[in-house]
C-alpha cells in the first residue's frame, strides 16, 4: 500500500506532468513487471530506467536526454528534489518486483487515464496471472 504522503506526491506532483504517452508506458511497463522498470538508479543501460526515466524520455523537454532524463524531468517538469522525493523513496526501497506497489501505482493510473478520457466510474481491475 502507498503511504498517504507518497499517495500525494504521486497524484499532486508527478501524474499531472505525465504526457499521455509517459502515461501509457508506465502503465505497460508496471503491468508486465518489465525488467526495463529498475529502481535504485534513474538509469542502468538505456533503455532500462526507473519510473522518473520512463516518464521523461515520453516527454517533450527531456525526451532528448539519456543519462540525466529522470532527474532533470524531476527537477525542471515535475518541481521536486529528487533527493527528498517520497515516490522515489519508496519506488527505491520497494522496487517493481514488489506486486502490491505496482498495483496500486497502477490503480492511480489507470484513474488518471479514466479521467483523461472524461470517463467516469471505477479504474479498472489489475489483472495479475
Amino acid at each position: 500500500m502507498l503511504s498517504p504522503e507518497c499517495r500525494q506526491e504521486w497524484r499532486e506532483s508527478w501524474m499531472p506532468h505525465f504526457t499521455d504517452a509517459a502515461l501509457q508506458r508506465l502503465i505497460e511497463l508496471l503491468e508486465s513487471a518489465s525488467p526495463l522498470l529498475i529502481a535504485g538508479s534513474f538509469t542502468r543501460a538505456l533503455p532500462m530506467g526507473c519510473l522518473a526515466s520512463h516518464a521523461a524520455w515520453n516527454h517533450p523537454r527531456t525526451a532528448h536526454l539519456h543519462v540525466d532524463a529522470g532527474i532533470t524531468w524531476l527537477h525542471h517538469v515535475a518541481r521536486l528534489n529528487p533527493a527528498v522525493s517520497r515516490v522515489l523513496r519508496e519506488w527505491d526501497q520497494r522496487g517493481p518486483a514488489e506486486w502490491s506497489l505496482r498495483r496500486d501505482l497502477l490503480a492511480e493510473l489507470y484513474a488518471e487515464r479514466e479521467r483523461r478520457e472524461g470517463r467516469v466510474g471505477r479504474a479498472a481491475e489489475v489483472a495479475w496471472a
